[in-house]
């Protein structure tokens, strides 16, 4: 008489595993939050490069037949038509959310010339982690963007 054994784990098979898969997952999971924190720093300042390039694009086609602009501030970012951030039209605002991890330095209003998209201000802003990450968009006298 052949009796065929069961197969299958045992319960300390089982609860090893568990354990193993929980170490592993309690050690990556810091791992994760600063790549994630990292990525912030970065996609916020694309965000930031990318809505300026479009303020001076709406600009220069006179687009609503007004001047274009961003504000930047902690926690968001804006872009606004009209001849500034307290003077603009509510109706047409762009908002994009930061994360609450990053803070931002330097410029804060921006708004470009209509026909020629030359920003009334240049110099930078700088996006700094709770990690210490930083990344800074630069606005030059011409509009150019770099980051």
């Amino acid at each position: 008489m052949n009796i065929k054994r069961a197969r299958g784990f045992t319960l300390l098979e089982l609860l090893l595993s568990i354990a193993i898969i929980s170490s592993l997952a309690g050690l990556s999971l810091p791992v994760y939050r600063q790549f994630q924190i990292k990525n912030d720093v970065e996609v916020a300042a694309t965000t930031t490069a990318q809505t300026l390039r479009r303020a001076q694009t709406l600009s220069q086609s006179v687009q609503l037949d007004d001047t274009w602009g961003v504000y930047v501030q902690s926690g968001s970012i804006t872009l606004f038509v009209g001849p500034s951030y307290a003077g603009r039209d509510t109706s047409y605002d762009e908002l994009f959310d930061v994360p609450t991890t990053i803070s931002r330095s330097g410029l804060q209003e921006i708004v470009f010339d209509r026909l020629t998209g030359e920003p009334q201000v240049t110099g930078s802003i700088t996006f700094t982690s709770v990690l210490g990450d930083t990344q800074t968009v630069i606005l030059n006298d011409k509009g150019t963007v770099s980051y």
